[in-house]
């Protein structure tokens, strides 16, 4: 394949596109009816490019030992930059990756493949029909990073898909989610309320700005049933070239108010975008 050519390619939601970085040699960006999906290098897949998915990184670098493997479930695949980072920082852990878009996942795998012996398992299913027919202590790390289009689908925001990923979990094991939203914040303190009536330990990770309800923007859940080493955290946040706040304990609390956990009958998606909101990085 001639790696300078975008390639543009209807998929099950929408119209995807796959975009060369100019600046780096085999660098992909994924986008799907213009909002931007994925960005991988396939020369160096422990790059990350957009803030949300390095602010996952830092979790996933602190939730165990350097280096260890761990088994962590990916719902939703994109151009699978996380499971290449878990691959190439962690070798030896097994994951597996549920993506609904069969056409993107045949996409990716044309012009992104994964390297042999990766480790990874890609099944193209509905994230939260996949996780009700996962066994019980299933993964060390659960992350979700579903958009249809630009928003989180109602089926992965509620009570009882949040009781489906703690129960998949093991009982040290680590929740995160990429969600997006704006003040007054209406669906991340429901996100914040739904993981707390099941997690003891809570943490968020966002730009000041988006806390403050300056703009729309990304915010990154952690949950866990054991504390978080939230300092060492804030320390990586705060070194990015867009600096993170974490918040967690009172802060989260106080974040959250009088939020309610969702039920599925009450369940909508994340908010629209305002357009332009989702840049590159």
């Amino acid at each position: 394949m001639n790696e300078s050519i975008p390639v543009t390619r209807t998929v099950d939601t929408g119209t995807a596109k796959l975009m060369p970085d100019v600046d780096r040699a085999r660098a992909w960006l994924l986008t799907v009816d213009g909002a931007p999906q994925s960005y991988v290098d396939l020369d160096e897949p422990a790059y990350l490019e957009f803030e949300y998915a390095r602010r996952l990184g830092h979790v996933l670098d602190l939730v165990a030992g350097t280096g260890r493997p761990l088994d962590v479930l990916h719902l939703g695949g994109g151009a699978l930059t996380l499971p290449r980072y878990v691959a190439a920082t962690r070798p030896g852990s097994r994951q597996e990756v549920v993506e609904a878009d069969r056409g993107l996942l045949e996409l990716v795998a044309e012009y992104l493949p994964l390297p042999e012996g990766s480790g990874i398992a890609v099944h193209a299913a509905d994230a939260r029909a996949w996780l009700a027919a996962a066994p019980d202590d299933h993964a060390d790390v659960l992350i979700a990073d579903v958009f249809g289009g630009s928003r989180v689908p109602a089926h992965l925001t509620t009570l009882a898909y949040a009781r489906e990923a703690e129960r998949v979990l093991r009982p040290g094991g680590v929740y995160l989610a990429n969600l997006a939203d704006a003040s007054p914040f209406g669906f991340l303190r429901s996100q914040l309320a739904t993981f707390a009536a099941l997690f003891e330990e809570l943490a968020l990770i966002a730009e000041p700005a988006v806390l403050r309800g300056r703009r729309f923007g990304n915010a990154v859940l952690v949950a866990s049933h054991r504390p978080l080493d939230t300092a060492a955290l804030a320390r990586r946040t705060a070194a990015d070239a867009f600096p993170a706040r974490v918040e967690h304990g009172s802060a989260v609390r106080e974040f959250t108010g009088s939020a309610r956990p969702v039920e599925d009958g009450d369940a909508v998606p994340s908010p629209e975008p305002p357009d332009g909101a989702f840049g590159i990085g």
